[in-house]
């Protein structure tokens, strides 16, 4: 197994923001020393219905970056999200900053490509992000050493990327009483899943998680915040030994229940291209709705 060498000793400034009408989290994460900061999982406001764009919780993530005096140099995806559009290229024209996501990415854009009809004008090289990373591939956040975790399962393209004593989880885990992500997605997989679960556990039992989403179970708060050992004790799809194979059962079951996300449409085109809209010969942004291909 690859070896992350963990540093709890660094403590990384983390700001969370919370998006009512998609139920994700994003973050800025900070250096205190030199002042530099990443944005993981940003947000780009879509209303569907009207085919409207808008910038509301970018612009958040934006004032409070400005407002303290940080600079942007990273503009993390943990994985392609099929429930909220990226806000990367807007952050980035903002502020800044370098576009991450898995070296896998390619894998999502192939499938996807053929789902939504692309062309040929479609790059399905990753080349649309500034960097594409490899399983415990480091980089810098100023003075801050951050690694990288693939964790296939939900999609192949997640990973968690570990700053400090703060791990960000993307789509992987919710909270202990929320269990894990769906895996019925093309290219997911339930026992990928497990497995990617169980390396995340092998974190030190204080590394703090954090959420890509929360939906709030059985009327309790909004929680984004959570702990290896936590976790460990208490969620509720892994707790108490649960074997790959009871695992694999609970997890194909429960995703043989789900609807699809409201946004998975727009989110897919937008987030394989790093966050950009796709356009038509005309130059139009446009989005496609492919009829019974999900």
């Amino acid at each position: 197994m690859q070896d992350y060498p963990v540093n709890m000793a660094v403590k990384p400034i983390i700001t969370a923001f919370f998006d009512v009408s998609t139920n994700t989290i994003s973050y800025a994460v900070c250096d205190p020393i030199t002042k530099s900061c990443a944005v993981i999982d940003s947000i780009m406001d879509i209303d569907y219905a009207s085919g409207r764009i808008t910038h509301d919780n970018a612009d958040r993530i934006v004032d409070y970056i400005t407002k303290n005096e940080l600079t942007l140099d990273w503009i993390i995806e943990t994985h392609v999200h099929a429930d909220h559009l990226s806000a990367a290229p807007y952050l980035q024209e903002k502020l800044g900053g370098k576009i991450g996501i898995s070296a896998r990415i390619t894998e999502v854009q192939e499938v996807f490509g053929k789902i939504f009809n692309e062309g040929t004008d479609f790059q399905r090289d990753g080349t649309q992000f500034d960097t594409l990373f490899q399983d415990g591939d480091h980089y810098k956040i100023g003075d801050i050493d951050a690694f990288v975790m693939a964790t296939p399962g939900h999609t192949p393209a997640c990973m968690v990327h570990v700053i400090g004593n703060a791990a960000f989880v993307g789509d992987t885990m919710f909270m202990p009483d929320a269990g894990s992500a769906r895996a019925d997605f093309p290219g997911g997989d339930a026992g990928e899943l497990y497995d990617s679960i169980q390396k995340i556990l092998t974190l030190p039992d204080e590394m703090r998680l954090y959420m890509c989403h929360d939906y709030g179970p059985n009327d309790r708060g909004i929680a984004w915040e959570t702990t290896i050992a936590e976790q460990r004790a208490q969620n509720i799809h892994i707790a108490g030994g649960v074997t790959r194979q009871d695992f694999i059962k609970l997890r194909n079951e429960r995703d043989a229940s789900l609807v699809m996300p409201k946004l998975i449409i727009p989110s897919l085109q937008v987030n394989m291209r790093a966050g950009e809209v796709p356009e038509d010969a005309d130059g139009r942004p446009v989005l496609k709705v492919p009829l019974n291909q999900m």
